[in-house]
């Protein structure tokens, strides 16, 4: 996987993967997803693929913060790392016949993944106070990549909650200060902002973009990988403006 052939890198959103409305792992899901990546394997196309914690990683946390209230962050973020490679080992398992034996768990150490023969490259977490996001945008960059693709089971940004705001506006495309004024600059461990501030950080500092696509709709993820219309956010656009459905 040399620079010259940049991959496609996705920031796989554990909550796909390992849903709480599911129990357990969404088979469903996890199958259709290998399917569409298999399809693109077949075309010649190189993916990295980083995955979160999802149910799994909440639910080691609340565990553990119900026996002991007195955790650190960095107490949750491992017990969140580890389930983000608990997830890395089973997507590494199901393409095994196309991906790196090893799973990337270090961003900055990527030497074997750059030069490797096999088309896909799987990653988990690395250490307290990053996200999957903000590997997936590390190990994009050192390996080529100049966008990522947050697939995750929101299909936008937006200005508030729509859960909650039914006139919440939803951007198409957002440059990067924008974006960061929107979610502020603080991460912390389960936070739900649609993409991290740490990584958002990175990414505008090394002229990335980063595209929000709804992952809950595979077709999307179709539409992106095929050149064609998406539904979602582009952040890091370099309009004088951000752009909004209204517009």
């Amino acid at each position: 996987m040399s620079k010259s052939s940049s991959p496609i890198v996705v920031s796989l959103g554990g909550s796909l993967v390992a849903p709480k409305t599911a129990d357990g792992v969404d088979t469903e899901f996890v199958s259709a997803f290998r399917d569409v990546v298999m399809e693109y394997v077949d075309r010649s196309q190189r993916f990295v693929i980083i995955v979160g914690g999802g149910r799994t990683a909440r639910t080691y946390v609340e565990s553990a913060e119900a026996i002991d209230q007195t955790m650190t962050n960095e107490d949750k973020d491992w017990i969140g790392i580890h389930a983000t490679r608990l997830n890395a080992h089973l997507l590494r398992t199901i393409f095994r016949t196309v991906a790196h034996p090893r799973v990337n768990d270090n961003p900055h150490d990527y030497a074997e993944f750059l030069h490797c023969k096999e088309p896909v490259v799987i990653g988990s977490g690395w250490r307290p106070g990053f996200s999957t996001d903000f590997d997936a945008v590390v190990l994009g960059h050192n390996l080529g990549a100049d966008t990522v693709i947050n697939l995750s089971n929101i299909d936008s940004v937006y200005d508030h909650d729509p859960r909650t705001h039914a006139d919440a506006r939803r951007y198409t495309q957002l440059r990067w200060d924008d974006y960061r004024a929107l979610i502020g600059p603080e991460w912390s461990p389960g936070m739900h902002a649609p993409f991290d501030p740490i990584a958002a950080q990175f990414a505008q500092e090394h002229a990335m973009r980063v595209c929000m696509v709804d992952g809950t709709d595979l077709s999307q993820f179709r539409a992106y990988l095929d050149g064609a219309d998406w539904r979602g956010t582009l952040i890091g656009a370099t309009d004088t403006r951000y752009a909004t459905d209204d517009e």
